[in-house]
């Protein structure tokens, strides 16, 4: 382990942290308690107090319990950004249950693997999701439904600013068996017992998928989640005077972490947006007099691509985040000579419930990961020996650090193969290829793992390709990241069709829509008799891969 980070650790930020050994649910009631009238969201023209939020987080604990929701039980978030997502993760901590948050775009088989992965019985869904959900209700997977519509907590003049398939929802639309109306859930005032859930109790199940098919539970208990949120508290300057716009999804963990769970333990004020849109951030930065803008990286070149962009005020404006892949030096050249602001990048990933490293806010790197925050142990080591390597010498990433998570869910196998153990501890083997400087900064250059970014969003080859291996008419298929100019990468698949099989790019499609999330559907298919195989029969994915790139280039 080197030091060499700490002669640019901030001045006047603590180099070593007490994080507190209670639940996460802990932290919003303690802020409720000390700053009941302070307002906690800005949704959509609406403004929401702690106090309130904790009362409604208390009202959904009541009605889970009523449900039979039990401690330790898992429960489903499926939902867009929303103050109901944010009450309902802190009612099912309360509860003394889990959280388990799914993206809102994933689709049947994804939702299946992971109710069934958990034994989760309770879903928490947004009103537009619940024919999605539903299957899963009529198959006995799940027992019961929360349903909730974003615009019944906008106000009334901003719910135009929803995007327009929400604006006109309302959970009083819902009217079917096994599913409960969130007012209603709230109205009947079931008694949430007490919180017992501590330290070392399961707060939060997060899928991620892998280099193995399909998709892998972080065990993250309240400590881990904890570690990351008073990481930021005070590397970040969270304070109740701090005002964050929060765009990125809060299923992910930058957006629950940044995003909800660190400004709520500080007491700051979310402005939170359900689905990203540049001229509404841009607007809102101003009209809310905005301090923190925490983004991905497509997000901030999206906003600086804005035709009003000139007329955004930015003023307001004090750290700009970024992550999800490193900031072109162009883009961060260009924001900082108008708004004066270096971007602020950092590292993590699901099995550390977000951030291990940062760029310190005096001196920021441009594509960087930053430098390693509180109690995180990060080296770089060979990976052919494991022997730990020294500055300017690339290999792997490896980490032992309090938020990383405790395992895979339920794949002891899986969780084996994460971690090896240096100088008696455990290291979590993080897949990716960086070095760091003589300053102590720590930059990636390449992947140990194969994987396809695109905005932001990770995609595993080995999972699309299992999910599309379900098609009847695909003997094999090959998936891989190919350049795309906006989205940094984008899904590709060469599929070897059955015999006799008529399959068209189109029709494909089309199917992967129904089977799985947007982001990780093909947007591209090659049809071809067979897939380049080495000596060992292994498909040549990176053959592939680097053919495709010479054909784009050309």
């Amino acid at each position: 382990m080197t030091d060499l980070h700490l002669k640019h650790w901030p001045p006047g930020t603590p180099r070593q942290i007490e994080v507190p050994r209670q639940s996460v649910a802990r932290n919003l009631i303690d802020t409720a308690e000390r700053l009941p009238d302070q307002t906690a969201v800005i949704y959509y023209g609406a403004r929401h107090s702690y106090a309130a939020m904790l009362r409604d987080a208390r009202a959904v604990a009541g009605w889970l319990r009523h449900m039979g929701v039990k401690r330790g039980d898992r429960v489903v978030i499926d939902m867009q950004n929303c103050p109901q997502w944010m009450i309902a993760y802190y009612g099912i901590h309360l509860a003394d249950a889990v959280v388990v948050p799914v993206n809102p775009m994933y689709r049947k088989a994804e939702l299946e693997h992971i109710v069934r992965d958990t034994e989760a019985r309770i879903a928490v869904v947004g009103s537009e999701l619940v024919e999605q959900v539903a299957p899963l209700l009529e198959s006995g997977d799940l027992d019961h439904l929360l349903v909730a519509a974003y615009a019944d907590m906008a106000g009334a003049e901003g719910r135009q600013d929803l995007p327009e398939a929400l604006a006109g929802l309302s959970d009083t639309d819902i009217d079917r068996p096994q599913t409960t109306r969130w007012r209603d859930a709230l109205a009947a005032s079931h008694p949430a017992g007490p919180h017992e859930a501590g330290a070392d109790d399961l707060a939060v199940l997060l899928y991620t998928s892998g280099t193995t098919g399909l998709p892998k539970g972080c065990i993250h208990p309240h400590r881990t989640v904890q570690q990351v949120i008073w990481t930021y508290k005070h590397f970040s300057y969270y304070d109740d005077s701090v005002v964050q716009l929060s765009a990125l999804p809060m299923f992910h963990v930058t957006g629950m972490q940044n995003g909800m769970n660190a400004p709520f333990c500080a007491g700051s004020t979310v402005v939170l947006m359900t689905r990203w849109d540049r001229a509404l951030a841009g607007r809102w930065v101003g009209e809310h007099k905005v301090n923190v803008f925490r983004s991905i990286t497509t997000m901030v070149i999206d906003l600086m691509n804005a035709p009003e962009f000139d007329s955004f005020v930015l003023s307001s404006l004090k750290l700009i985040g970024a992550g999800g892949a490193a900031v072109p030096k162009g883009v961060a050249q260009k924001l900082k000579d108008i708004t004066g602001l270096e971007i602020v990048e950092g590292y993590g990933m699901s099995e550390s419930i977000g951030v291990t490293h940062i760029n310190p806010p005096q001196r920021p790197m441009q594509q960087c990961l930053g430098i390693p925050m509180y109690d995180v142990d990060c080296r770089v080591i060979d990976m052919e020996t494991g022997a730990e390597l020294g500055p300017d010498q690339p290999g792997e990433i490896v980490m032992h650090a309090p938020q990383i998570m405790e395992g895979y869910w339920r794949n002891p196998e899986a969780t084996a193969e994460a971690f090896m153990q240096i100088d008696g501890k455990r290291f979590y083997k993080t897949g990716d290829v960086g070095l760091y400087d003589t300053d102590g900064y720590y930059f990636m250059t390449d992947r140990a793992k194969r994987m396809i970014n695109a905005s932001g969003f990770k995609v595993w080859p080995a999972e699309v390709e299992a999910m599309m291996h379900r098609h009847p008419d695909i003997a094999e298929a090959c998936v891989i990241g190919v350049p795309d100019a906006r989205r940094g990468e984008s899904v590709k698949a060469f599929i070897v069709p059955r015999r006799g099989a008529a399959l068209t790019e189109e029709a494909l499609i089309a199917w992967c829509h129904e089977q799985m999330a947007a982001f990780k559907c093909p947007r591209e298919i090659a049809f071809t008799d067979a897939l380049p195989r080495n000596g060992a029969g292994k498909v040549m994915w990176r053959d592939l891969a680097a053919a495709e790139a010479d054909r784009k280039a050309g």
